[in-house]
Formats: C-alpha cells, sequence, structure tokens
C-alpha cells in the first residue's frame, strides 16, 4: 500500500500519486524516436540540424565501435564532454554496449577528474578537441592507467573557433564520422547500472549515486505524467534550448531524455550567454530550462525588459533554490511564470514540481511527482515523522531513487531508514501537502543556540534592489559559537552596501539572531561547473582565515 499523500489534491484530475511509473532500458530511446520522427531534427549544433534518424544510427555506430574496443556489460566508460552532439551519441553508445556511464566535468580539477576516473574504476575515456580538452584528457587518462582514450573529433559537427588539436598514441582512437555498424543491445536489462552520477558535495571528495536505467526511466516516466496532466505535455515538437551540462543530472534527464522521448528539437549551445540565449528565443526557442544564475544573468541585460519572449510557453529553473524576489521581478518585467521544482542527482533526478499560477505558494518547491513519495522526519531521530508544519529532514522514496553511493558503505548505512532516503535538505510540508525547504542540513548555523538556515537569509537579502547575487554562511564567533556572513555582488552602477545598511534594511525581514555579523561585497562569487552559486570556496576561505588568526 503506498503512503497518504496529501498533495494529491493540488493534482489536475486524473492524475495519481500512487500512479503505475513505466520503466525500460533507456538506451531504446534513440531507437523508438527514429521510428516514430525520423526527419524531424533532434538537435541543432553549431547552424547544423541533426535529425533523429541519422543520430540512432551514430549512436548504434557508437555501441559497436565501443564493443571494437573491448567495452562490454558491467564496464565503466568516463565522459569528459562539453555540450557537444558526442554527449549523447557516445552517452547513448555507451548505455547500448552494455557500459555504465561515468560523468566527469571538464571544468574539474584534474585531481578530481583523476579521483572520478579511479573510483570508478573506469576503462575508457572519452573526450572531444574542444580546446585543450583533449590534450588534458590524455594527460589525466595515463596518469590513471586508463586503457584507451577515444577523441571525438569537434571540426565534425562544424568548424568552431574552440576546435583544438588531437593527441597522438596508440592508446588514442579518433572518432569523425558516426559509422555505420550496429549491435544488439537487447541483452541489457533495466536493473544494470546506468550511470555513476558524481555529486559535489561540501566536503572530501565527490561521491557517485548509483543510478540504474529503471532509477532514469521511472524519473523520465514521472516527469511525462507531471506535464501531461497539467497540459504542458509537447503537443507540437518544441524547440528546446540547453545550455544546461549534459554531464548534469539536471541537463541529462529533465532536458535531454526528455526532449527526445517527446520527439523536440533541442539547440544544443555549448556556452551560457546571456544575449546569445535572448537571441535564440526572439528566433523561436520555446522551452528554456536555466537556473537560477542564468535567469539573474538575463534579466540583468540592459533592454532584457523590452526583448521578445513571446515564443517561450515554459521557462523553467531548477538545480538550486530560486529566490523567490528573482522570480517575481521576472514575472513583473515579462509577464512570464518561471516554474520550479526540486530534485537532486541522487533521485534522477525527479522530486517535485511546482503547479502553475500558485502564486499564493511563494517560495514552495511544490509537490511530489507522481511515483515519487515525500515526508519530513526528525532531526534527531530519522524514523520518525514530523507533523503538518513542523521542521525536519526531507526524505524520499521511489523507482527513480537511487540504491546507494559506490564504494561507501558506511553512508549507505545512514542515508537510508526503513527503506526512505535522506536528502540532506531541511524543510516543512504545510496543510495542502506543499513542501518547502529552508537549507541543506549541512548549512545550517548554530548561533546562540539557535538553528539559523543561511537560505532564508538570503531570500531576505534578494529583496533589496541593488543586489544581484547572494551567498550567506556560517563563520566562527566568539560570543555566539557562529554567526552569519553574507557574501554579495551588487548590480552595476548600485551605491556601496555597508553591513549597518545591510542589517537595517533587514530589521523587519528576519530575527535578531539571523543577523548577518559580517558582509563581503565581491565583484564574483563562486560557482560550481553547473554555474550554481558555490559556498564551498566561500566555506574554504573563512577557514583558512581563521586559522591563519589561531595561528597568529
Amino acid at each position: 500500500m503506498a503512503p497518504a499523500a496529501p498533495w494529491e489534491s493540488a493534482y489536475p484530475p486524473g492524475l495519481a500519486a500512487d500512479a503505475e511509473i513505466a520503466t525500460f532500458p533507456v538506451h531504446d530511446l534513440p531507437d523508438r524516436a527514429a521510428a516514430r520522427w525520423p526527419d524531424r531534427p533532434a538537435f541543432d549544433f553549431r547552424g547544423r540540424k541533426i535529425g533523429y534518424a541519422a543520430f540512432a544510427a551514430a549512436a548504434n555506430a557508437a555501441a559497436a565501435r565501443l564493443a571494437d574496443l573491448g567495452v562490454g556489460p558491467g564496464d565503466r566508460v568516463a565522459l569528459l564532454l562539453p555540450n557537444t552532439p558526442w554527449h549523447p551519441v557516445a552517452f547513448f553508445g555507451a548505455l547500448k554496449a552494455g557500459a555504465t556511464v561515468v560523468h566527469l566535468s571538464p571544468l574539474d580539477a584534474p585531481r578530481i577528474q583523476t579521483h572520478k576516473l579511479v573510483d570508478s574504476g573506469a576503462k575508457l575515456l572519452v573526450t572531444t578537441n574542444f580546446g585543450k580538452l583533449a590534450t588534458l584528457a590524455a594527460a589525466v587518462a595515463r596518469q590513471c592507467g586508463i586503457e584507451g582514450l577515444v577523441v571525438g573529433d569537434d571540426a565534425h559537427w562544424g568548424e568552431g573557433p574552440e576546435t583544438g588539436a588531437i593527441p597522438k598514441g596508440g592508446d588514442v582512437a579518433v572518432w569523425r564520422e558516426p559509422g555505420e555498424a550496429a549491435i544488439d543491445g537487447s541483452q541489457i536489462g533495466e536493473d544494470m547500472l546506468a550511470v555513476l552520477q558524481y555529486t559535489g558535495g561540501t566536503t572530501g571528495l565527490p561521491k557517485a549515486a548509483m543510478l540504474t536505467h529503471a532509477n532514469l526511466s521511472a524519473a523520465l516516466s514521472s516527469y511525462e505524467l507531471w506535464y501531461r496532466g497539467w497540459d504542458l505535455a509537447d503537443e507540437q515538437p518544441d524547440r528546446i534550448l540547453l545550455y544546461l551540462p549534459l554531464f548534469h543530472i539536471y541537463g541529462l534527464v529533465t532536458v535531454m531524455l526528455r526532449s527526445l522521448n517527446a520527439g523536440s528539437e533541442i539547440l544544443l549551445r555549448s556556452r551560457f550567454d546571456p544575449h546569445e540565449a535572448l537571441d535564440d528565443i526572439e528566433a523561436g526557442a520555446t522551452v528554456f530550462p536555466g537556473v537560477p544564475t542564468m535567469w539573474i544573468a538575463i534579466s540583468s541585460v540592459p533592454g532584457f525588459e523590452k526583448r521578445d519572449l513571446s515564443s517561450l510557453r515554459l521557462a523553467a529553473s531548477g538545480g538550486a533554490p530560486l529566490p523567490v524576489e528573482v522570480a517575481s521581478r521576472f514575472q513583473r518585467r515579462t509577464g512570464i511564470e518561471l516554474v520550479g521544482g526540486w530534485g537532486m542527482s541522487e533521485t534522477s533526478p525527479a522530486g517535485t514540481g511546482l503547479p502553475r499560477s500558485r502564486s499564493d505558494k511563494a517560495g514552495s518547491i511544490g509537490v511530489p511527482l507522481p511515483g515519487v513519495f515525500l515526508r519530513v522526519v526528525s532531526l534527531t531521530d530519522p524514523a520518525r515523522e514530523m507533523p503538518v508544519g513542523e521542521t525536519g529532514e526531507l526524505a524520499v522514496r521511489g523507482k527513480n531513487v537511487t540504491a546507494g553511493y559506490l564504494n561507501r558503505p558506511d553512508e549507505n548505512a545512514h542515508c537510508f531508514v526503513d527503506g526512505w532516503f535522506l536528502t540532506g535538505d531541511i524543510g516543512y510540508m504545510d496543510e495542502d501537502g506543499f513542501f518547502f525547504i529552508v537549507d541543506r542540513r549541512k548549512d545550517m548555523i548554530i548561533s546562540g543556540g539557535f538553528n539559523v538556515y543561511p537560505q532564508m537569509i538570503e531570500q531576505a537579502i534578494y529583496e533589496h534592489e541593488d543586489v544581484e547575487e547572494v551567498l550567506v554562511i556560517g563563520v566562527a564567533d566568539t560570543y555566539r559559537g557562529e554567526a552569519a556572513k553574507a557574501f554579495v555582488k551588487l548590480r552595476d552602477g548600485a551605491a556601496p552596501l555597508t553591513l549597518e545598511t545591510l542589517r537595517a534594511f533587514l530589521k523587519n525581514r528576519i530575527g535578531p539572531h539571523e543577523m548577518p555579523a559580517a558582509l563581503e561585497v565581491r565583484d564574483a562569487l563562486p560557482r560550481t561547473p553547473v554555474g550554481k552559486l558555490s559556498k564551498l570556496e566561500l566555506k574554504q576561505e573563512e577557514a583558512a582565515r581563521s586559522d591563519a588568526a589561531k595561528a597568529s
């Protein structure tokens, strides 16, 4: 029997929380799409259209090529690729050959890439000569003892200013044409491991969430039911503007897999540029999924409010909490509602969605998607569910949820309680079944015995008209143990901001125990490879500063 779902009352008619969630081998997607829409464009990259039939043929050929290189069921194939057609070609090719994909980020430091390759047991590394990426990949691969390096020639998809050198060596295989051979992937079952998706974390080295074909396809099925229920399914082929990196779970599943399953055209872009994004929207992009920093950047473009965004039928924000004021400001200036939700690598990343036109639920992450169940549990006893309205840690269960982390038995033993995965997010559920997140458990500040949530302080600071971006962390305080410190990036032309001015602005917005004890204004704030604002570097700087002060 499924757990109680008080949020079901917020669903559209006919949609049930315990709806049947279909699962299937993910590598079937290109062939299924090619059979339905062979002549439709699947990707637009550097002005070149790649049809569904041609894409499926390229993915099948990649599977055959990988098999020729000795890749088979159970092997790990690492992808070190930016947004280029070589990513989906290699991704589906590896899955059809029976391998598990290991996602690396081109923006990771070499030591992090090395850790992921060694930790995952990768047999082969696939990259491309985009800039210096192939040269760097060759050095990392040889250092780790990787058996072979595959380089997809960047120029195959059209000459670009970033096309770089291809390393030489007997261990380097160069792909220029997709090829024509194919293999039968019918022996690859949905319970097999499909992706090792590394999560950043705030301390230590990244850990890999183990995601099966069933996990990924269950997430995809949940999204399809949700969007169909709200009449947001793709009746006509959409044109999806994709800046989100495909090595991240948001861009991979929520955008690419969904788009291919719906027969949409993906406008694949390698690097985010707010001016180019606006140009693409004015040229007819109908869906733009982004992260909050992208929406902040777009809203900061001079003359933004005069641009024609009428082609957008869906504007979405995910990957990080969307500040309420950012969403409100965008809607006031454009009339377009930013649709949000919540998910994580460990949920593939299906989690929640916020129904449209629910201004009464500002700040909410919405309600769980069909087939996904959430509850709030005690911070001290995760087996105890919290009453409605009380704060605790969010726990999740569903077919889309990982079975755990690779090579982390101790952590796996602690992150599951009674079959529920502990997310690390602190929040509550209201009387209508809508969920709200107040912060990450690891970011919570204990100040003078009070629990202080940096995200709530950030939301209040975003209401200041001169603030473009903000991060709040806890720093050592001799009186309260910890106190909040705000790092702010101001809008161009803004007046200087002092701690006293900020505290006066916040006086009626947050409590005295939440008031920042320090402020630092910066020209830029650190970001993750996905473009999300990152607190890790700030915490490391403050820790080093504290250690230096103690030593002096």
